[in-house]
Parts: C-alpha cells; structure tokens; sequence
C-alpha cells in the first residue's frame, strides 16, 4: 500500500493496454503527475500518450518498470493477477492482486460470493458433457454455459435453451472447466461504480442502467430509474461486499433486478470499467481522475449527479451514421479512440448525451435508428 501523498511530479505507473488507459493516463497528466506505461505493444494509445514506455512484460521489464514508480494500477480486470503479485515486491500496488484473483475465475467469484451470503445465479460446475445433463434439472432452461477464466473477448460461451442444445456445446467443455449457469428473467441491469479507499471508505458515483446487445455492453444511463429501496439496498451490498475484500480504488458491482424486485450479484470488476465513462459528463469528477485521487491519498470530489447522460458505445460500423448527428447535436459529446488498425478493439469509442431527464436522454438515442434495440442474452 501507498504509505504517504502523492504530488505533482511524482510517479505513476499504468499496466494494461485496453482504452481505459489511454483515460487513466490523461488523467493523470492533468493531475501532474509522470506516468511510465508498461504493456506488450508500444503502438497501443496508452503507452502512446506516456512519458515513458516500458515494452515487453518478463521479469526483468517489469521489475525496472516497478521500481521507477512511487505506485502502480491496472486499468483493467484482465490484467494478469500474477503480474500484479509480482510488481508489488517492488513498490506499492494499492489495487492489490486478491480481488483480481477472484473475479478472473468464475468459480472463485461464486464461492466469494456464497460465502458472503448475497444472490447469485444458480450454478453448477462443468467438465464434461454429462455434467449439463445432470444439472441443468436443476438449473433449469435457459442457461448459459462460460469457460471459468474470464476473456475479454467472451469466446467460448454458449446459450442452452433446450434439451438438443446440449449436444451442440460438446466442442467447447473439451477445452477446459466452465461453469453452467441459470440465466436469470430480469428487468434491468444495474451496476454502482464506487471508490473504496485505504481505510475502507466508500463514496458512491450515481447508479447506472446498462443495455447490452449479445455480450456487448451498448449502453449506460444515469442516473438509474430505481426505487430509493433498490437504491439502499444495492449501496447496502456494495459495503457488505466491500469489507470482504483487499481492494483500494474505483470498482464496479452489476446486478440483475427482476421484476419482483430481488437483486442478484452478476459480476464485481476490480478496476476501472467502461460503464464510468458516463461520468465524464454525470457527476463532476471523472471515474478516472476520482480513482486516482483515492491511491494517491488526495481528498476525494463529490459525486453528485450533475446532469442526467447517455453513454453510447460506437463502432466503426456507425461512422457513417454519426456524421448526421455530429453536424446536428450539442448535446452530444465524443471520445474516439484512435487505435493502428491492425490492433483497434471493436468499440471506437463512445458519445455521450446529456438531456434534462434520463429518458430524453435515451429517446434522442434511440430517435437515430443507429443503435437498435436488442435482446440480451
């Protein structure tokens, strides 16, 4: 852990190359701060905007890289939790590795969050083809079948929705454990982005909707439309959640609410996460600039809700689309990546739209015809 203040001109260190970083290192330039990047690709943007660069991640990059930094934290869940084990021999990595740990495994998560007693979808673990036969009686149709190492990509899930979908998934549980899971009827997805700092404090950004099409976050409105019971309750988990872990800086918790009310824990993200873009615009301090201030032990900004905003996940399938509306909206704000092209991820960026109500908001979005309504799986 960071044992004193942070300054201007003092050292921070960002590992990972996902479009958080290019933020996070933002951020931290505006805060005054150095930032050395170290990742696998010095093409990426976040290792672009860095003062200094630190390609490549054996032992011996990554111990020089540590050791020129006051402190160290990964912009994304995939980060390696071995290599954040490692770079806290040399310096300060208030994040930690053991919450890392956990959320990368699937089965690790469930059992976390078993023992803490909170609700989880129904599960089972998988190895081979008779293990759905066998548990799906009891999980019941449909479920979702997931490798138990989280990837950023999603590959290899799969959709059971009857009986003969079984036997199509045999491919896939040959390549290693996964965990079968009841996929849960739900009204809304709704997450709370929060800071939790070294002594275990919590300060709360506004809650999110988040719209998904397939396994692609489309979509994120502030603030949530939710009764003040859901709004208690998700806080009241968040700091049930909170004390049973090692974790300093900004995290995400998403949940399943149904329409009876019951919540459900989907996942926990210990990290930054594209669902707090919307507070580039919501609240008056940005996920980014808020998660740095925790580690570098700075008083933390409000997070009001400033202004009710719409985040929009763009790809570059919808340039063409955005050209009518970048010459039409002042409303709309743009962040656009700037990936080579042989290494772009699929968002390009993202709009966000700012409205005097949340449901205007999401009317003026969905006006465009650019991002159609879908089921999520």
């Amino acid at each position: 852990m960071a044992e004193k203040v942070l300054f201007p001109g003092d050292t921070i260190g960002i590992v990972g190359d996902s479009p958080n970083g290019i933020m996070m290192v933002a951020a931290a330039k505006r805060l005054g701060f150095k930032v050395i990047v170290c990742g696998s690709n010095e093409s990426s943007p976040t290792m672009q905007a860095a003062d200094v660069r630190i390609v490549g991640t054996s032992k011996e990059k990554l111990q020089d890289f540590a050791e020129r930094c006051d402190l160290i934290t990964y912009e994304s869940q995939y980060v390696p939790a071995s290599v954040i084990e490692f770079l806290s021999r040399f310096t300060a990595v208030p994040q930690g590795k053991d919450t890392l740990e956990i959320t990368q495994d699937r089965l690790l998560e469930r059992a976390f969050f078993e023992q803490i007693n909170v609700n989880i979808a129904p599960y089972a673990t998988i190895v081979s083809l008779d293990d759905i036969y066998q548990s799906v009686s009891s999980i019941g149709f449909p479920c979702i079948l997931k490798p138990i190492q989280k990837d950023i990509n999603n590959k290899h899930q799969a959709v059971i929705k009857r009986q003969t979908d079984i036997a199509k998934v045999a491919d896939i549980v040959d390549l290693g454990t996964y965990v079968l899971e009841s996929l849960i009827s739900f009204n809304k997805e709704i997450s709370v982005v929060f800071s939790r700092d070294y002594d275990g404090e919590l300060k709360f950004f506004p809650l999110t909707e988040e719209v998904y099409h397939g396994h692609d976050l489309n979509r994120v409105l502030t603030p949530a439309r939710v009764t003040n019971d859901v709004e208690e309750e998700i806080h009241r988990l968040a700091h049930q959640i909170a004390e049973n872990i090692n974790y300093v800086g900004v995290m995400q918790l998403s949940f399943y609410l149904t329409d009876s009310g019951s919540l459900y824990v989907k996942r926990m993200v210990p990290a930054v996460s594209p669902t707090g873009y919307v507070f580039d615009k919501a609240t008056l301090v940005s996920m980014f600039e808020q998660h740095l201030r925790v580690l570098a032990r700075m008083p933390l900004m409000t997070t009001e809700l400033v202004e009710p905003t719409a985040m929009v996940m763009m790809t570059d399938d919808d340039q063409d689309s955005i050209r009518t509306q970048w010459v039409l909206k002042d409303n709309w704000s743009y962040n656009f990546f700037r990936y080579p092209e042989r290494m772009k991820p699929r968002p390009a960026g993202y709009v966000l739209v700012t409205a005097p109500t949340i449901d205007a908001a999401e009317e003026q979005i969905q006006a465009t015809e650019i991002w159609p309504d879908e089921t999520s799986e």
